[in-house]
């Protein structure tokens, strides 16, 4: 206990599994929270004396089945092991952690999802420039990047870490900038000096300065990334070969998709249960290196309209060549997972059958070598020229393990046959004896004349030779007796000594000499660790471009045209996820969408619940977004002018955990759109001002739509889906603003949604006929009918609120033409500035507009 006490106190907060004999035992606090966790028996050490120990452990062999568990939890494991032969000391035996395993360090298959990166995300602050590195040990990535609070927030949701690591002064303005959705642990302030993260990336990458990465005047992201290294050091992580460079995420290169964006658009994940996103009807890759970069692809389009180009030419000519896309993935998926099976090699804790499976990688990268060397595909002829078979490598591996090896070093039999002289000999000894026993008990009762002569083993004097009473007289002089038996005498000689003692120590001398052979092994693989992680990116590449291909045949979807205009043209369009889950026989109705900044910049949708109207939004910026990593869209045909950013304000969301109302989200959102807009951005926004009165809410639709039609610089591509039938009369007074509605048709007092896009407004909501289909009782819709007809009749609402409209535009336009110095619009203005909004109820601000018009009529 005082060695375990020690050992624990180096690793405060961590789970420690302390190794002991067969078993891994927890202690104390850890004892009770493991039990917990993974449902076993909780006992006691010392019963009832003051010493008295909570105790819970599992057998070492079950490690693998208990440890993903643990890290799941959110529990940092420390793995204690026996670091001795207990058959060599006398004393307690020498124990230590080999390893710290915590949810965003981890490599372990059952630990780490297969389809998903495992990001470790090391950040820091320094003023107002946020610095942030990327770094995933089980595959080797590593990217950093740096930039304001906005820009690491969006790349925080895109890469979306397993934890993140910084210095425990800046956790309380972590939380506030980024949520607390995140598994943190905090750092002490000293590793955070520019110099030691720099001296700790120049020493791991082993070179003089880090500009070939393209990184050195990223300063703060450097502290960031040398931290992450020093990281894994901490836990117990120096076999770091496979970590062999470092990449710069460049921000200009790609589409911004904030926070918000990547939620509402549901493209990798989504707060609804059991919901498909677009990942999920994208992704028919071969094989996890490939999934794990088409989630990158798709919260990270390409702006780039070459390389968005480049991408589209392979996929179509994949497309076009259904035997050649049918044999490249055949051989892309006897790779499997490169990337990961690499880097276990890299921290030299690959097993034997992985090692095979590199070897049978490397024999399916010959074939996608000689596959992809075709003339007409340029981009496909790049890749094979790149792609690298290592043959010595795989010849070295061919020949030095058996076929088929066990998964455990430890099982023996894993070297081949003919690799080592003296492995051949003691395996000769250890697995011939029955016919080197054989021949000795034959040679022997021959030699003698007893034909009943046996020859056996036990544990206490080991082999010997047993003779019946019968023959006893026969015995030769060498021979010593050991033991008398009723009816027999055994007896030993020193050839059978000398044999017994090549037996035993044969094995031990096997298994040492498997490991050195199997050690010298992975050793010589590592010096290919750069060649065949190129590869493992090679083929995670054409697996997403022919998975791209796949699924444009598969779900009819046509090649985009994208380039440097600024118009999107969308004919037939669909949305990618409705369409797939539509009931069998029910056609997906198409639309079309054409946005452009002279003439028709912003487009206000009208129309009842439940027409399609956020479909059409959704679908919209979904082809737009699929156009630019590369992938065919749903439509009938596609031109886009590229898009540098999409902003979305979709569906309300209460965001009740950080105290904010449904109607504080949508006005933070929508201020982060128009705070960040562009001259190529897309704006999506959906039923704008619903959260409040149906008074502010259509004054905040209407100043947000005059905002960006207005806007000096940027006019944004919009399309604005609203309940508001009275912003349709914006687009008398602003040119560039359409009005278009979603179709339905009323048959018998019955609603038929046509969901078809078409020019002019819509002036009826049909929310009641939503409610009945929902299922309200037939008392309650009755009555909502009748209450509807008595306010239609009255007018209290629509024309009242589009005259008192049609006024300001008017008031608008007069009040720009006053005098800065005009006495009127001063004494409006302090009129205003007096007013407590908070306080004001509507009436007295119905009165107070009215003041304000009497005003100006004078």
């Amino acid at each position: 206990m005082q060695q375990y006490n020690s050992i624990k106190a180096k690793y405060p907060g961590a789970l420690l599994l302390f190794r002991v004999g067969d078993f891994y035992e927890t202690f104390g606090e850890d004892a009770v929270k493991t039990a917990n966790i993974l449902g076993i028996v909780l006992t006691k050490r010392g019963n009832g004396s003051e010493s008295e120990t909570a105790l819970a452990g599992f057998p070492h062999h079950s490690l693998e089945t208990y440890l993903p568990k643990l890290v799941r939890a959110g529990c940092r494991v420390a793995i204690c092991d026996q670091l001795e032969d207990p058959k060599q000391t006398k004393t307690i035996v020498k124990r230590g952690v080999t390893e710290l395993v915590t949810p965003g360090v981890s490599y372990g298959e059952n630990i780490v999802q297969q389809k998903s990166n495992n990001y470790l995300a090391s950040i820091y602050t320094e003023k107002n420039t946020v610095g942030i590195s990327f770094l995933d040990i089980s595959t080797g990535e590593f990217l950093v990047a740096q930039g304001n609070a906005s820009y690491v927030d969006k790349l925080l949701q895109s890469f979306k870490p397993n934890e993140v690591i910084m210095p425990r002064r800046q956790s309380k303005e972590f939380l506030e900038q980024f949520g607390s959705s995140y598994y943190t642990y905090y750092l002490e302030d000293w590793p955070y000096s520019g110099d030691y993260a720099t001296e700790t990336l120049l020493r791991h990458f082993e070179v003089k300065s880090l500009k070939g990465f393209g990184i050195d005047r990223m300063s703060v992201g450097i502290v960031a990334a040398g931290v992450a290294l020093h990281y894994l050091n901490e836990t117990e992580h120096r076999n770091l070969q496979h970590i062999s460079t470092i990449s710069r995420i460049e921000e200009d290169k790609y589409m911004w998709l904030d926070r918000f964006t990547i939620r509402n658009l549901e493209l990798i994940g989504s707060n609804n249960e059991n919901a498909t996103t677009l990942a999920d009807v994208l992704d028919e890759t071969s094989s996890p290196m490939g999934a794990r970069l088409l989630k990158r692809w798709i919260v990270m389009p390409l702006k780039d309209v070459k390389a968005i180009q480049e991408r589209l030419n392979v996929v179509e000519y994949l497309y076009q060549h259904e035997e050649l896309r049918e044999e490249l993935i055949k051989e892309i998926k006897q790779v499997g997972d490169l990337e990961r099976l690499i880097s276990k090699i890299g921290l030299q804790k690959a097993n034997p059958r992985e090692i095979t499976q590199l070897k049978r990688s490397l024999y399916a990268i010959e074939k996608l070598k000689v596959l992809t060397n075709v003339q007409q595909s340029e981009a496909l002829r790049i890749i094979s020229e790149q792609l690298n078979p290592c043959h010595i490598i795989r010849e070295k591996i061919e020949n030095t393990l058996q076929p088929e090896p066990p998964v455990a070093l430890n099982k023996g039999n894993v070297i081949a046959e003919g690799v080592d002289e003296e492995l051949d000999k003691l395996r000769k000894v250890a697995f011939g004896g029955k016919d080197y026993l054989l021949e000795i008990q034959r040679r022997e009762s021959e030699a003698t004349g007893i034909p009943s002569l046996k020859i056996a083993f036990n544990n206490v004097f080991g082999y010997y030779l047993e003779v019946t009473n019968t023959h006893k007289d026969k015995v030769p002089d060498t021979w010593i007796r050991k033991q008398t038996l009723v009816n027999a005498e055994r007896y030993i000689t020193e050839e059978l000594k000398e044999y017994e003692e090549q037996i035993l120590g044969a094995e031990e001398k096997i298994q040492l000499i498997e490991n050195r052979i199997y050690s010298e092994l992975l050793l010589a693989i590592a010096e290919y660790i750069k060649p065949i992680q190129l590869n493992a990116q090679l083929v995670a590449k054409l697996d997403v471009l022919l998975n791209f291909a796949n699924i444009a045949k598969k779900n009819y979807y046509v090649k985009p045209e994208v380039t440097d205009s600024k118009i999107i043209d969308i004919k037939g369009g669909r949305h990618p996820v409705i369409e797939k889950n539509l009931p069998v026989g029910e056609d997906y109705i198409t639309n079309d969408t054409y946005l452009d900044p002279d003439t028709q910049q912003i487009i206000i949708i009208t129309g009842p619940n439940m027409a399609g109207k956020s479909a059409l939004l959704r679908q919209t910026g979904l082809i737009v977004l699929m156009a630019q990593i590369g992938c065919f869209v749903p439509a009938k045909e596609a031109h886009i002018g590229y898009v540098d950013k999409i902003f979305t304000r979709v569906g309300a969301s209460d965001n009740l955990s950080s105290g904010e109302s449904t109607f504080m989200v949508e006005m933070n959102e929508t201020a982060s759109i128009m705070n960040n807009l562009s001259d190529r951005s897309l704006i999506l926004l959906d039923e704008i001002g619903r959260g409040t009165s149906t008074y502010d809410g259509i004054s905040i639709a209407w100043a947000i739509a005059e905002f960006l039609h207005n806007h000096p610089s940027a006019r944004a591509k919009t399309l604005f889906a609203t309940h508001y039938h009275e912003l349709n009369e914006l687009n008398t007074s602003m040119p560039r603003i359409k009005n278009y509605n979603v179709t339905v048709k009323e048959v018998n007092n019955k609603v038929i949604f046509l969901r078809k896009l078409m020019p002019g407004g819509s002036e009826h909501s049909f929310g009641i006929h939503v409610a009945k289909m929902a299922g309200m009782p037939p008392k309650l819709v009755a009555r909502a009918t009748e209450i509807l007809k008595r306010l239609e009749q009255e007018r209290t609402g629509g024309e009242q609120i589009k005259n008192s409209m049609r006024k300001l535009q008017k008031q608008a336009y007069q009040l720009q033409m006053f005098s800065i110095n005009d006495p009127i619009l001063e004494k409006i203005r302090d009129m205003l500035n007096n007013l407590d909004v908070n306080t004001l109820t509507p009436v007295e601000a119905l009165m107070k507009l009215d003041e304000i018009q009497r005003l100006l009529k004078n």
